[in-house]
């Protein structure tokens, strides 16, 4: 997988510019990452959490943990 990073000033409308690059052919996804705000990430984690159990997707939250947990622990 290819990324693209692109930096913006203070007053970029991050939804507009999000908006415009998924209309392109080939976008993927599109992920706004505030490097100088490093709990966004976290934010983004439970935002994802919380859509995947509105769906009903139990399961894949549950991969996701199993992944983080297995990860964590082969590093010690």
């Amino acid at each position: 997988m290819k990324y693209l990073k692109i930096n913006i000033t203070k007053t970029a409308d991050l939804e507009a510019l999000k908006n415009a690059i998924l209309q392109m052919k080939g976008v993927d996804s599109v992920d706004i990452i505030d490097e100088e705000n490093p709990e966004s990430e976290l934010k983004k984690a439970f935002n994802k959490t919380k859509e995947q159990f509105k769906k009903g997707d139990y399961e894949t939250v549950v991969n996701d943990i199993f992944d983080i947990l297995t990860k964590n622990n082969s590093k010690k």
